[in-house]
């Protein structure tokens, strides 16, 4: 029998690119099991003790959490620490420590199965929101419950920040605060067979500039210690144990990646213009007010799209005036004098409840229910609060107004008449605002598509909110794994309504951006600019490398792309299309490198 152990044949696997870099180490094997919680009755005599012992456990959670914060704050930076504000948020959550406390007395079951019932019903609520950065709040719970279930059974994690050196980590999945106990001396790469690009792991892994590949499907089983692992997490690909060939190939790509993106950064401080003189503003699509100051640092024209919904999903209640106030003001002031475009929340449907709030039971159809200006217009209340709110930031900068979801030119109609009573409740208190405030709409259904012309004449910008408008025009439900596939931003409906928007925009003489997905993707730059998009709005990181795409084309040439693409049947030949153009705009600049 031959000695010698027989190499292992290369596997390529693909899976989600979530953060940038290409890596290759031995694997590290990272499974979290589930804890074992146990199930027992707890004698009346005990209950004071088992509350005592519940609110123990809560304090040594806290200062664990604490901990965490201050060693990310020091070795990545406040930004990044702010994601386990989230986590305390959840411990100093009022309603879900009342809440097992009830369950505690109700069933008399001890205190470890009573937190576990709530939190799994709160992970059940949130996984199905319609937003993916909300949706990946779960891993917040999840991690916050299993570090308390750990106290309370005074049992002790494992953690990441012992990891062997110079590995690759595979994982099921892999939470928060275990992302933050990584040593970036230590971890090469992260896989996991779970996530997305929204969650708090992926966030951590790309402020630490960690290759990660997630959402790669069942692959833990079949790990050896021994596999060598080759992480993209450029193009979502892992290679399993890759041959000679396959390892120069990357090396040479690594370098190539690490050139590309040194020029991409050397743009950041520049205009967005084509090579023929056409003006591209770029801005940023923020969540919390604190993201102000990234989309300063990457060069943000303004705010596209501030997402309101997280003050009222991170709230035990619902925030009030002066709360909304102080978060819409630090936005306005930080960005002054470029624009903040605050979107009014979107909230209902199949979003969590606000304490304190009536809304309807969850919904057979979400997507297509009481959501979104729809609820506002439903809690006039509510939502004149929140105008009020917006308002009186207005005097503070270059604030304007945006309603989402609209469905026609009667629902911007409401909701100005309700904008009107705020604005006269403030001037009664001689409170200051922005008397002409400009006012827009999203348009992201179908039927605001077709009726440019009346929207308006009712609104004086427009923004398209690609995500839900290519949902509703090819009836795909985009977080349904099993048609995901048909998800298609270059269908031949999504490019001729875009077109058409764009052409009813200038017809009206009314701006409009586009703030969906499609607009952060550089191989989508050309067609955006080519069928009428005067301006794009993205997630802060994405700016320096759309920006870089369009000072490296010509509108003419963007114009003549889009034509021929309106003339195209198939999706995925007018996606190839405009990747071959990208390519070919990235590979001419290395060219012309070499030469110099």
């Amino acid at each position: 029998m031959d000695s010698k152990k027989k190499k292992k044949p290369e596997k390529t696997i693909h899976g989600i690119a979530a953060s940038n870099g290409i890596a290759y180490g031995r694997a590290f094997l990272f499974v979290q099991d589930e804890l074992d919680v146990p199930h027992y009755k707890v004698e009346p005599t005990r209950y004071r003790e088992e509350v005592e012992r519940f609110e123990k456990a809560l304090v040594a959670t806290r200062h664990e959490i604490a901990k965490v914060h201050a060693e990310v704050e020091k070795n990545l930076g406040p930004d990044e620490a702010r994601i386990f504000d989230a986590h305390l948020l959840v411990l100093e959550d009022q309603a879900l420590i009342g809440e097992t406390i009830r369950e505690f007395e109700k069933t008399s079951m001890n205190i470890e199965t009573c937190f576990m019932s709530i939190s799994q019903r709160y992970v059940a609520v949130f996984e199905k929101i319609d937003d993916d950065y909300l949706r990946e709040r779960v891993s917040d719970i999840r991690d916050v419950a299993r570090r308390l279930l750990a106290n309370l059974l005074g049992r002790t994690a494992a953690k990441l920040g012992e990891l062997i050196t110079d590995r690759i980590v595979i994982s099921n999945d892999i939470s928060p605060s275990d992302a933050a106990s990584i040593d970036r001396s230590s971890a090469l790469g992260i896989v996991t067979e779970a996530g997305s690009r929204t969650s708090h792991a992926v966030i951590v892994a790309r402020s630490m500039r960690i290759p990660a590949v997630v959402g790669i499907g069942a692959l833990t089983d079949t790990v050896e210690s021994d596999d060598m692992f080759i992480v993209d997490g450029y193009d979502g690909v892992v290679i399993v144990n890759p041959d000679e060939t396959t390892l120069f190939r990357y090396g040479k790509l690594k370098e190539q990646k690490r050139t590309f993106e040194s020029r991409v950064m050397s743009v950041n401080r520049l205009q967005s213009e084509t090579l023929d003189g056409t003006r591209v503003p770029h801005f940023a699509n923020i969540e919390k007010e604190t993201e102000s100051d990234l989309a300063i640092r990457y060069n943000a024209e303004g705010i596209g799209l501030y997402r309101t919904e997280y003050l009222f999903i991170a709230s035990d209640d619902i925030p009030d005036e002066e709360a909304q106030f102080a978060a819409y003001r630090k936005v306005a002031e930080t960005l002054h004098p470029r624009p903040v475009i605050i979107r009014t929340f979107d909230l209902g449907g199949d979003k969590v409840r606000s304490n304190g709030v009536s809304i309807s039971d969850p919904e057979a159809n979400p997507f297509l229910g009481f959501r979104a200006i729809r609820f506002c217009l439903e809690h006039k209340d509510l939502f004149r609060t929140q105008l009020r709110a917006i308002l009186r930031a207005s005097a503070f900068g270059n604030v304007r107004i945006m309603y989402p979801m609209i469905s026609s030119a009667v629902e911007i109609v409401r909701a100005g008449e309700i904008l009107d009573e705020a604005r006269a409740e403030l001037r009664k208190k001689n409170q200051k605002f922005d008397e002409k405030i400009a006012v827009g709409a999203m348009i992201e259904i179908p039927s605001a598509a077709f009726t440019i012309d009346l929207i308006a004449e009712h609104a004086s910008f427009l923004s398209i909110g690609t995500n839900d408008l290519i949902q509703y025009l090819l009836a795909i439900d985009r977080v349904n794994s099993r048609i995901a596939h048909l998800y298609e931003p270059t269908h031949p409906a999504v490019i001729r309504t875009l077109q058409r928007i764009f052409a009813d925009a200038r017809k009206a003489r009314i701006p409009v951006s586009i703030c969906g997905e499609m607009a952060g993707d550089p191989v989508f730059a050309a067609l955006l600019l080519g069928l009428g998009a005067q301006s794009l709005s993205m997630t802060p990181p994405l700016l320096p490398s759309v920006r870089y795409m369009i000072r490296h084309m010509k509108y003419s040439e963007a114009r003549k792309l889009a034509k021929d693409a309106l003339k195209m049947s198939d999706p995925k030949e007018i996606y190839a299309k405009f990747a071959d153009f990208y390519a070919e705009r990235t590979r001419e600049l290395n060219v012309e490198d070499a030469e110099e």
